[in-house]
């Protein structure tokens, strides 16, 4: 056996059923298909590690990529920084040249350490081929422990050549799910917790998107049932309870703007005494520029990062994973009076649903037009209509996230809407969206992205094509790069000339490659067009001509009048 075919042994090892390539380290990739693991091949390392991205966001595995020394190294930095960011676990297999032409200038040679330094948790060189196993596990223990996040494992190829000699020791640990270590605080800390909870006039709970990992989600539902909390969600942790629950006030974030329903809702967490922060890194955008969270209130903050907690409020550290951490929680809470939490019920509840009504009601004139070009909010209220539970709503970054997060309404605690909000950067909606249904083949995927991130990625619509994956991909096609004009206008009255694009028909791209497509114009067209892509059987890509004067209700456009 070579030390190419004893990496794919360990990988089967680890559960690992596809490896997002091309072709390369061809030793790896070669040996890896002959036992069964599936190569999905990208067009570019860009696309794959977002794909693999998507991949272990949908399917609770570690993911894995793979890439040549040299450029196509550089290329998967992107993807890593998002991931890492996002706390999402990949193991990147990289090739390295030969050992012996190390420091001579050989061809594609470059500093791997170096390079993976700033967008990885772990990053190592194999050099001998007793250790193979020794590292590969310590890549996925790396990337699935902890606060999950790439690994990165870089492999000579002449090492891969060698003849691998047995091990000292025969490693059986699978390791390819996350989170790999399940972790509560003490009971001390957890039972403070529950009677400031219990105790508190108006908590509040904001998760983020740490609550999706590991059945968090599941246990977050019934501790806001149990304990009567009104729970808002960040971006990242859209889904992560059922929004048609009485006590789900929806996501907030920068979403505040005229037209959301953070504008009505965001009342609630300004009057908390006590709001409880699960999985989130209290980021810019999750908390409005840091303005959301109300001075006086005394912070709960779970996490599986210690370094998270306290980062800009001090809190009560509640270390630990989100399902465990909450659990425990809810058992805690259980032994402590509910009374103020009943009385406050029925009030809090009222008020959500006031917030709700308010929403659609400001919405409405948007979301019901018909004529003209389509405004996303239509698109929303006909995407609503086909939603199911199991449906994956994915996006790029920009615009596609807010509209998505901010217009829909989840279905169940743990319905999946993955958006690139760890670094958002452009492009990744559509390698996401094929990453999320190779994971979850049985499940309806929809992205929608903007034409402007649509650039970036247009070349996989040969990857749906060649590897027949039914995904229904949306293109808002408005012909601007739509945040940045707006941004700019906000910011300097002004917008410099990178902001419009030449009119560009993406069905005939996707045509190019293969890939069936509708252009439409029309309102009454996309109830039609949704239902064929929502019928999986095959790829559909719907170029979308949507308002270029529509912007997500963030709180930078509160005074963004139509003109812009």
């Amino acid at each position: 056996m070579t030390v190419a075919e004893r990496v794919a042994r360990v990988l089967q090892r680890h559960g690992v059923e596809a490896i997002f390539a091309q072709s390369l380290p061809s030793a790896v990739i070669l040996a890896a298909e002959r036992i069964g693991i599936r190569q999905v091949s990208y067009r570019q390392e860009n696309m794959g590690g977002a794909m693999a991205d998507g991949y272990a966001r949908r399917s609770g595995k570690v993911a894995v990529a793979a890439a040549q020394n040299g450029p196509a190294a550089t290329l998967l930095v992107p993807p890593l920084a998002e991931a890492f960011k996002a706390s999402v676990p990949v193991v990147a297999l990289v090739q390295e040249v030969e050992r012996d032409q190390a420091d001579r200038n050989a061809f594609q040679e470059l500093d791997h350490i170096a390079l993976f330094q700033a967008c990885a948790k772990w990053i190592r060189r194999v050099v001998v081929a007793e250790r193979i196993d020794d590292y590969i596990d310590a890549a996925f223990t790396a990337a699935a422990s902890g606060r999950p996040g790439p690994a990165v494992l870089l492999l000579p190829a002449d090492l891969l050549r060698e003849k691998a000699s047995v091990p000292t020791f025969e490693r059986r640990a699978s390791l390819g799910h996350w989170p790999l270590d399940c972790s509560q605080p003490d009971a001390a800390t957890i039972a403070e917790a529950a009677r400031a909870i219990a105790e508190a006039r108006a908590p509040v709970v904001l998760a983020g998107g740490g609550v999706h990992a590991g059945g968090g989600a599941a246990e977050l539902a019934q501790l806001q049932e149990m304990a009567s909390l009104p729970v808002f969600t960040t971006n990242m942790g859209k889904g992560a309870v059922d929004e048609h629950h009485p006590l789900s006030a929806g996501v907030l974030g920068s979403l505040v703007g005229p037209r959301s329903l953070g504008r009505h809702s965001r009342l609630l967490l300004d009057e908390a005494d006590l709001v409880l922060l699960v999985g989130t890194r209290t980021n810019q955008n999750g908390t409005d520029n840091w303005r959301l969270v109300p001075q006086g209130a005394k912070i709960v903050h779970i996490d599986i990062d210690p370094g998270e907690i306290g980062r800009t409020y001090e809190a009560l550290r509640l270390v630990g994973t989100a399902a465990e951490t909450l659990r425990a929680l809810r058992e805690a809470i259980a032994s402590q009076s509910l009374a103020v939490r009943q009385r406050a019920r029925a009030s809090v509840e009222a008020r959500i649903a006031a917030a709700w009504r308010a929403f659609e009601e400001d919405r409405h004139a948007v979301a019901h037009r018909n004529e003209g070009p389509i405004r996303p909010e239509f698109l929303m209220r006909e995407l609503q209509a086909r939603l199911t539970p199991e449906t994956t709503m994915v996006t790029d970054a920009s615009y596609s996230s807010f509209w998505v997060t901010g217009q829909l309404r989840s279905l169940q605690a743990g319905m999946r809407f993955i958006t690139p909000r760890g670094l958002a950067g452009l492009g990744w909606g559509l390698p996401l969206a094929i990453g999320a249904k190779i994971a979850r083949p049985d499940h309806p995927v929809v992205a929608i992205v903007g034409d402007g991130g649509f650039a970036h990625s247009w070349a996989e619509l040969e990857t749906l094509v060649r590897l027949d994956i039914a995904l229904t991909v949306v293109v808002l096609n408005n012909g601007i790069l739509g945040f940045q004009k707006h941004a700019e206008t906000v910011k300097f009255k002004g917008y410099t000339s990178a902001c419009h694009f030449r009119a560009v028909d993406h069905t005939k791209v996707a045509e190019a490659c293969g890939c069936p497509a509708l252009r439409i114009a029309r309102a009454d067209e996309l109830g039609a067009a949704l239902d064929r892509g929502l019928s999986g059987q095959g790829p559909l890509l719907i170029d979308m001509i949507t308002d270029p004067g529509a912007f997500p209700p963030i709180s930078l456009f509160e005074k963004l009048g139509e003109e812009a």
